[in-house]
């Protein structure tokens, strides 16, 4: 079976399995870890594919090929929640042109307390709100004069979209990287 773009052995189905009935107290998140290392499921820089696992792990709950752990963070509504706080509230508008605000500094987000901020700067600003950005992603916050100025959001393309793949010529039986 496929998912996430890895095909999955019956074995490795039944292993999964068997990981999570002896580790009855795991989350998905600690689940998801033990099985990337379990099957070396890794990023081509060594990380190990976590979301790709996670996201994987619970289509094979939804089609009812294994049972994961009740989610720890449900919100009763499948929607993202974003709490508003001081931290991104208006301040000063800025009217400068770009060659006049100085240096601009690109801060990649790579911690929960940025993540949380750059969310927060999107659901406030943002026509649609905030929903989160599909599979791998980047995001940044740019800076000038240590104000944020703007926020870059770069997500993966999508695995399939029909008319893109037909257009390429890629086919399902296309090598994929």
């Amino acid at each position: 079976m496929r998912y996430c773009g890895r095909e999955f052995a019956a074995e490795e189905i039944r292993r999964i399995r068997q990981l999570i009935a002896q580790s009855p107290f795991c989350r998905r998140a600690a689940l998801s870890r033990l099985v990337c290392e379990h099957l070396d499921w890794r990023k081509p820089d060594g990380g190990l594919k976590e979301m790709s696992c996670r996201v994987a792990m619970l289509r094979m709950h939804n089609d009812g090929l294994l049972t994961l752990p009740p989610p720890r963070n449900g919100n009763g509504n499948g929607r993202p929640r974003v709490r508003l706080t001081a931290a991104t509230d208006p301040g000063q508008p800025c009217t400068a042109k770009v060659h006049q605000l100085g240096e601009i500094r690109l801060q990649l987000v790579c911690d929960r307390t940025q993540s949380r901020l750059w969310n927060e700067y999107i659901q406030r600003y943002h026509y649609l709100g905030y929903q989160p950005l599909p599979g791998a992603q980047l995001r940044y916050l740019a800076q000038a004069g240590g104000q944020t100025v703007a926020l870059l959001g770069f997500g993966a393309a999508a695995w399939k979209t029909a008319p893109r793949d037909r257009w390429i010529g890629w086919s399902d039986h296309s090598a994929c990287i």
